[in-house]
């Protein structure tokens, strides 16, 4: 049976040219995204990988190809499953385009396929390096792991970076898959993901292709076993899910209002929308709802709104600070999504510069009985605002402004010269016993950028706005992403979405309360307590090179052995 299903695959891979070539490695990448949010269908590397291994294999590449000619078919190789990936997992960036399709449907292509197309250049890279030391059986897949692998890493911050859908997140569909990612980080967990789907390649094939398979398998399955050992240890080890919460955390109000993009900015819907996450704030608890103890409603001491959730530029709009103010009770703040400016400065010559604006989130206190010295929280203790740091090109911000300025393009978040982003990540600390990372929109995707000064943060908040995405795969993947930063940093996530997905997570990746995608309403939970992450300290990329250096060396060895065996 081995021998007729390796002629079929030699037939399918070795036989097959042209187009029919390029469009089998482009459905082998767009296969592979089937692993990720909302479908979790981990069997779909187990395809894609192994056909991507075959499929290199067959590249042929004719002798009179010297220097980088001989690369060429890698390359194209490397490009066409990238694209297929890419695509597939991130079509749904075009929704944005369409909320004003008047302005913006004409770009719809470079967001659909010209970001993939780019992005694409990655794995072509990666996989025109692997070509070279490309080795018989077990050698290249290690090769294959090693050198996307790295060109993962490089995509996390080349051109500011872009690391959505890391294929790390391929292998870690739930929480009991996440836990690993606190040895590995998601930087070495992109390598060992490449290394464990792609080895049912050598199951199949010449001998030459299935050298090494039963070690192969067996390193697999090793693999696998750990992730999910290690995963059911820590799970098992870790508090209830009903009992991981000090008795006095504080008591966290999420609020999911779930207005349509192409209503957050409506002049005449402005009151409308506020007054809507407004009565929201002010529901009373629901009596059976985790922060309360014996089913006794308690009250929350921090609501949080999403992203750009005040249809107001603050702080000149006073009357919508004073009316968030009015609507608290004593000891209560509002976190809430707003679009900040400064105020305008005069230069040498009197004359006012243009204000800037900032992607940011407001702490508004409750006037406590206009008693200042019972505060919970003072300016001195927490900054009033936090800033965006990592801005989204294209999105609030255009690169090389003033040429694409003069080409006629604009930002899809248009402000007067764009977004400006923060110099510096600061923690937010709310209360004595609330102090925050802040994180807005798509900073959540980038583990190595979440440094910040300040006092030392007991959660994460991101708050974010989906909306743009509709009901499609984006807010899915956003939502996976941030779940996998509470893991690595050890800290709770609170996550406020404007159309979802909204919640509470854990430290260990679970969700203890949520609210689903176009739900309106709120959710109230107790914060839980941080925990220690495997190195005291989130996996990075130390942790990352040290894997790479052991699967260099694994491949060393078994390519030594084999020139040694069959010389």
């Amino acid at each position: 049976m081995q021998t007729t299903i390796s002629r079929k695959i030699t037939d399918l891979t070795q036989n097959i040219t042209g187009w029919r070539k390029a469009l089998l490695t482009i459905f082998a990448g767009a296969v592979v995204t089937l692993t990720l949010p909302p479908f979790d269908f981990l069997p779909a590397g187990f395809i894609g990988f192994p056909l991507l291994i075959w499929l290199i294999d067959s590249d042929k590449t004719p002798e009179p190809r010297t220097g980088y000619k001989r690369l060429l078919p890698a390359f194209t190789t490397g490009w066409l499953f990238g694209f297929g990936y890419f695509v597939a997992g991130l079509w749904w960036i075009g929704m944005a385009l369409l909320v004003d399709a008047q302005a913006f449907a004409w770009a719809l292509p470079l967001a659909v396929l010209g970001l993939p197309a780019f992005l694409a250049f990655f794995f072509a890279f990666a996989i025109a390096i692997a070509r070279i030391f490309w080795g018989a059986g077990l050698v290249r897949i290690f090769v294959l792991a090693i050198c996307l692998g790295i060109t993962e890493w490089l995509r996390a911050f080349v051109l500011t970076g872009f690391p959505w859908n890391s294929l790390g997140y391929t292998l870690m569909p739930s929480p009991l898959w996440m836990q690993s990612v606190t040895i590995t980080g998601l930087y070495g967990m992109n390598s060992l993901a490449v290394l464990i789907f792609a080895m049912p390649a050598l199951l199949f094939g010449s001998a030459e292709q299935r050298y090494g398979w039963r070690s192969g398998i067996a390193i697999a399955i090793m693999l696998l076993s750990a992730q999910v050992g290690y995963g059911m240890w820590r799970l098992n080890n870790a508090p209830a899910l009903d009992a991981e919460f000090a008795s006095d955390a504080p008591v966290i109000r999420l609020v999911q209002a779930s207005i349509a993009q192409d209503a957050k900015w409506d002049d005449q819907l402005r009151r409308v929308i506020f007054d809507k996450h407004l009565e929201l704030s002010t529901r009373a608890p629901l009596a059976n709802n985790p922060s309360s103890d014996n089913s006794v409603p308690v009250k929350p001491d921090v609501i949080i709104w999403p992203e750009t959730s005040v249809p107001y530029v603050l702080p000149q709009a006073d009357q919508a600070i004073e009316a968030m103010r009015q609507a608290l009770q004593p000891n209560q703040t509002i976190l809430a999504g707003a679009v900040r400016s400064n105020q305008p400065t005069a230069d040498a010559q009197g004359n006012f510069q243009d204000p800037l604006y900032f992607n940011s989130i407001f702490a508004i206190d409750s006037p406590l009985n206009n008693s200042e010295k019972n505060s919970s929280r003072t300016a001195a203790a927490s900054p009033l605002t936090a800033d965006k740091v990592h801005l989204v090109p294209f999105g609030e911000y255009l690169p090389l402004e003033g040429l694409l300025r003069s080409f006629g393009m604009q930002e899809v978040v248009q402000m007067p010269g764009g977004f400006t982003a923060a110099p510096q990540r600061r923690s937010l600390t709310v209360n004595p016993k609330l102090t925050l990372l802040p994180l807005i929109c798509y900073e959540v995707i980038f583990p190595s950028e979440l440094g910040y000064e300040g006092a030392p943060a007991n959660a994460i908040i991101n708050i974010t706005n989906d909306a743009w995405y509709g009901n499609t795969p984006g807010p899915y993947q956003h939502f996976r992403q941030a779940q996998l930063r509470a893991v690595e940093q050890g800290l709770p996530l609170l996550r406020a979405a404007n159309n979802g997905v909204s919640a509470i997570v854990d430290p260990y990746g679970r969700i203890t309360q949520q609210l689903s995608l176009n739900e309106v309403g709120f959710i109230d939970g107790r914060l839980p307590q941080q925990t220690t992450t495997f190195w005291g300290k989130p996996a990075g990329e130390k942790q990352f090179f040290i894997i790479l250096l052991i699967m260099a060396a694994l491949s060393w060895g078994f390519k030594a052995m084999r020139t040694e065996r069959f010389g």
